[in-house]
Parts: structure tokens; C-alpha cells; sequence
């Protein structure tokens, strides 16, 4: 497959959109984050505001590029569609997170909405891997994250009920 002359922005419009739904997910967040989050009790593991901040950086780049990698193929090329319009579902979920949790101020639906994150973001990897595996392999880190999450969300919800 040759590179063209727009694929360069083709690129940088893929991950733009990713990290714009990062933005949004940030404005849900940035409601309670210095406030309520601040005053729960959280795990020993739990990491900094600024750490989460950067890894959801790097991780937005990531899903950006493998969002991509799958645009790239012909798009009536069967499950080119479908596997693009998962991603962009989980891109949704990905910031309804923040909004249940952050906004709502709702740890429990926080869990909830994780937990269809996490099954979103498993189902994107499965149809990425027909298209291409690189773009799947890129969406691991973000599987991984996404994980931990669940795991620090489910701590916070146990220690402040």
C-alpha cells in the first residue's frame, strides 16, 4: 500500500479525534477532580493526577494511529465499515466513563460503564486483528490501562461506600 500525499493528515485528523474525545472526557473530569475525587479514599496504588494525565495522552496517540492503520483499507473491503464504527462506539463509551463517574460523581456507574468500555474496547481488538494486526496490537496498551482503571474505580467505590 503507497503512502500519498494526504496521508499525513489523514494520520494527524485520526488522532486528533481521539485525543478530542480525551478533551471531552477531561471536561467531565475537571468538574470534580480537585473537589469530590480528591476527598475519597483511594488505593495505595492509586497514580497521580499528572501520570493519568500523560499515559491518556500517549494512549489517545495509540488509538488514533490504529484507527488509521484500519482507515487506510478500502473501505467496502468487508468489516473495514463495521470494525471503524466499533471503534468510534468505544471512542463514546471511552468518555461516557468520565461523565459517570467524574460528572455524576457515580463510582458505582463508573464500574458499569468500564465494564462496557472494556468489552468495547476487547470487541475494536477483535475486528481490528481481521483488518489489520498492527492496529490491533496498538490498542493493547489501552486494553491494559483501561484494566487498571476498572481495578482503581472498583477500589474507590469498595472504600467509599
Amino acid at each position: 500500500m503507497q503512502i500519498g500525499f494526504g496521508e499525513p493528515f489523514k494520520l494527524l485528523k485520526s488522532i486528533s479525534t481521539a485525543q478530542l474525545a480525551g478533551m471531552l472526557g477531561g471536561l467531565f473530569t475537571i468538574t470534580s477532580v480537585s473537589t469530590w475525587y480528591k476527598s475519597l479514599k483511594k488505593p495505595d496504588l492509586a497514580p497521580s493526577g499528572h501520570l493519568i494525565s500523560s499515559i491518556w495522552i500517549v494512549l489517545y496517540t495509540l488509538m488514533g494511529t490504529s484507527a488509521y492503520l484500519v482507515s487506510r483499507r478500502e473501505l467496502d473491503r468487508p468489516g473495514v465499515k463495521s470494525a471503524l464504527g466499533l471503534y468510534r462506539i468505544q471512542l463514546i463509551v471511552n468518555v461516557l466513563w468520565s461523565f459517570a463517574f467524574f460528572y455524576l460523581r457515580s463510582p458505582l456507574a463508573g464500574m458499569a460503564t468500564i465494564l462496557l468500555l472494556g468489552g468495547s474496547i476487547l470487541a475494536t481488538i477483535r475486528k481490528f486483528w481481521k483488518i489489520s494486526r498492527g492496529a490491533a496490537v496498538l490498542l493493547v496498551p489501552y486494553l491494559i490501562w483501561v484494566s487498571v482503571a476498572g481495578y482503581l474505580n472498583y477500589s474507590i467505590w469498595k472504600l467509599n461506600r
